[in-house]
């Protein structure tokens, strides 16, 4: 059969590339561009799961025992395409979990084990990741067996949990119920670097004052999940190291002791790769060709030899039984003294001083060689740093207290962004109630909606001093590790009732009436701020001349000052909020991108955004009372002024010299209105004036108002994992 000729390359029919390149986004031809693709990450589209799905529901109905006991016959079930180190796939499968938590950063609450992030670029190829693609590969029979009711981010996080279980640890639980995410989260913000392991200058204020690692980043490189192993940009010094390890696991939520009993535990097992050196390694996962099938970093010397392996550079056991939960790490760490040299790979490393043969470890191929163990500079730090030193002592004292914290630790790592309890399913979800899972008592239900409805509707506060109270105490939640919100009423708490982005004064003044009401029902004080926000919302519904009654669902609770760590709940403090047309200081980034950010936390479509953005303006809730953006002479009434004034061409837009803008009539020259970028990008960003033009037609008044209400409900009941079936 005769094919026709193809024309050459420059007159090739076909768009090169045209439907999957990235070399000439939007933002790239007009960089200034406000880009709103981190509010549509994992959408419908990228979802194969049927619109009816419930995870929750699937997930009660997992085998737990059954998908337990497949993990364990895992660890030394070998597969002959990966070779296992001594036999056993375990210090594999904790690196696994431990790196796939490890990207979790307090700052944000990005991050972490709970979506299964690890299995998409960026994260499937940072260098740190090295090899943990087999791991994931390794699992996949698993998965395959279990199917829906197992996500990848539990059967990841328990394939680590159940490799310290095979050996020897008592670990403290394991909670289900992660629901995985179904493409990159490209709008997360890993760093400004162009390349892999840049110098950690390019995030440091200052590479000598640890502290200065630009927020939100906890790694001290791209494509690192923590510190440097052969020091500060490569070069060993403990005690400097030691610095950057308080920082950056600071900035992962742990304190000294948990940090050292992550660092101490998670180096008694298994060991590190770097049996040859790194440019004989193939390209990442990302950068493979369609043979590897996912999979990079490929060893052509590896031969089906573990002892050949590669992945950090570093080689070497930390203990003389890798296998083993033991005190072995304290052993060699303490009672050896030790010096620099490098791996086979070229690595910076420490090797013990005149340690004899029959205290080392054995090959992890052939089982029987002795093979010179090492640490890293992050281990010295343990000894060197006289915080951690006297930690480790403690621990060295008291193996018993050792296990248990780091079992804890451990726990923490794997569960740190999951929220409340009320998301972990299965048998092992422990009973104690830790500090850092911002518990939250049950709330009552069992009380006049109605006649509370009335109270507060005759208390004298205004609706826009109640709704604004509402949203302060909702607009803390955060879907990236399930924290905040106006579950627990924390808003009355410090440090959150002395927030500045909480009006404290106008705060005191609603509470002092609120908190009466609550009292005389039987409700929760949460469940009067969110009961209240919705009386003003219907006050104005009414006001602009619609009848809605606004969702509301009882049951919140009231946490206690015993229950909140508040020292952790000052990331949750908000520097900005769009929605309310406040900044607590000038920043470099803009007000809009930072709307955007709030936004995606909260869990927002750019649509939902909008329409609340717009409502939020014309009920008069800008902090402070402040009019920008204020484009009505109807305060108070929910309608759709902002939209209608915003694209009337009647008007015209001028910057003035504070960063802010006026609107003024063409005819006449008269300022009308003040408006920030936040309210303008509403009708410069090409997508935010296409939903904008939507709630200014004529024909959408109702549904403007339907809209803002589903919306402001998903706000109010983000945190109602309860009501999630």
């Amino acid at each position: 059969m005769d094919y026709p000729k193809t024309q050459s390359a420059g007159g090739c029919p076909f768009h090169h590339g045209g439907n999957t390149s990235m070399d000439k986004p939007v933002t790239k031809w007009w960089p200034n561009a406000l880009n709103l693709d981190i509010l549509h990450q994992g959408g419908a589209r990228t979802n194969p799961m049927d619109p009816d799905y419930n995870h929750r529901e699937a997930v009660k109905t997992l085998d737990y025992a059954a998908v337990k006991a497949d993990v364990h016959a895992l660890m030394t079930n070998n597969q002959d395409w990966w070779p296992a180190d001594w036999g056993h796939y375990g210090g594999l499968m904790v690196r696994l979990a431990w790196h796939c938590s490890g990207s979790y950063r307090v700052q944000d609450g990005r991050g972490g084990g709970g979506t299964g992030n690890i299995r998409f670029a960026p994260l499937n190829s940072w260098p740190d990741n090295a090899s943990l693609d087999k791991a994931r590969r390794l699992l996949w029979p698993i998965k395959k067996k279990y199917g829906n009711a197992l996500s990848w981010a539990d059967l990841i996080l328990l394939s680590g949990t159940i490799a310290y279980e095979s050996m020897g640890l008592k670990t403290f639980g394991f909670g289900f119920g992660r629901e995985d995410i179904w493409g990159p989260e490209t709008d997360v913000y890993w760093g400004s670097e162009k390349e892999w392991l840049a110098p950690s200058e390019n995030r440091y204020g200052d590479l000598d004052d640890a502290s200065s690692l630009e927020n939100p980043l906890s790694a001290v490189h791209m494509g690192l999940i923590y510190v440097n192993p052969e020091g500060v940009n490569g070069n060993p010094d403990p005690a400097r190291t030691a610095l950057h390890v308080r920082e950056t696991f600071a900035r992962m939520a742990m304190n000294d002791e948990e940090t050292a009993a992550l660092t101490c535990g998670g180096h008694t097992v298994g060991k590190a790769h770097g049996a040859m050196a790194g440019d004989k390694i193939g390209v990442e996962p990302e950068s493979a060709g369609y043979e590897n099938q996912g999979l990079g970093w490929a060893n052509p010397d590896q031969k089906g030899s573990a002892s050949d392996a590669f992945t950090s550079g570093i080689e070497g056991a930390w203990s003389k039984d890798p296998l083993v939960f033991d005190m072995g790490f304290f052993d060699y760490l303490f009672n050896y003294e030790w010096e620099l040299t490098k791996s086979p790979a070229g690595a910076h490393q420490w090797k013990p001083v005149d340690m004899p043969e029959s205290a080392m470890p054995v090959d992890a191929g052939d089982g029987k060689t002795p093979r010179q163990p090492m640490m890293t500079d992050a281990d010295m730090a343990m000894k060197v740093d006289p915080i951690y030193n006297e930690i480790c002592q403690k621990f060295m004292a008291d193996p018993a207290y050792f296990r248990d914290t780091f079992a804890r630790a451990w726990f923490k790592l794997t569960h740190r962004d999951m929220g409340p309890k009320a998301n972990y399913y299965g048998p092992d979800v422990p009973q104690e109630d830790l500090i850092w899972q911002d518990a939250i008592p049950a709330g009552s239900t069992d009380y006049d909606v109605a006649a509370i409805k009335a109270k507060i509707a005759a208390s004298g506060l205004s609706a826009a001093e109640m709704i604004a109270t509402a949203w302060d105490s909702a607009r803390t939640f955060r879907g990236s590790d399930m924290r905040g919100g106006a579950n627990g009423a924390r808003i009355r708490l410090a440090p959150q009732k002395d927030w500045a982005g909480n009006e404290p004064d106008r705060l005191a003044k609603v509470l002092g009436i609120l908190e009466p009401i609550a009292a005389q029902s039987g409700a929760s004080i949460a469940d009067v701020i969110v009961l209240a926000g919705n009386v003003g919302l219907e006050q104005a519904i009414k006001a602009g001349g619609y009848s809605v009654e606004v969702p509301f669902a009882p049951g919140r609770g009231d946490a206690s000052d015993a229950q909140t760590d508040a020292a952790s709940f000052d990331v949750l403090e908000p520097l900005a909020d769009g929605f309310r047309n406040w900044q607590k200081q000038a920043y470099a980034v803009s007000a809009e991108e930072m709307m955007l950010d709030r936004a995606q936390l909260l869990g927002l479509t750019a649509v939902e955004m909008t329409v609340l953005v717009g409502g939020l303006r014309v009920l008069g809730t800008n902090h402070g009372g402040n009019n920008y953006g204020v484009f009505t002479d109807n305060v108070g009434a929910l309608s759709t002024d902002f939209f209608v004034n915003l694209t009337d061409m009647a008007y015209s837009w001028h910057p003035l010299k504070d960063g802010t803008y006026e609107l003024r009539d063409r005819a006449t020259g008269a300022t009308k209105w003040q408006a920030t970028s936040a309210d303008l990008v509403f009708g410069s960003n090409s997508i935010l004036r296409s939903y904008a033009e939507v709630y200014a037609q004529d024909d959408n008044k109702e549904k403007f108002v339907r809209d803002f209400v589903a919306a402001w409900t998903k706000v109010m009941t983000a945190d109602r994992f309860d009501l999630v079936a």
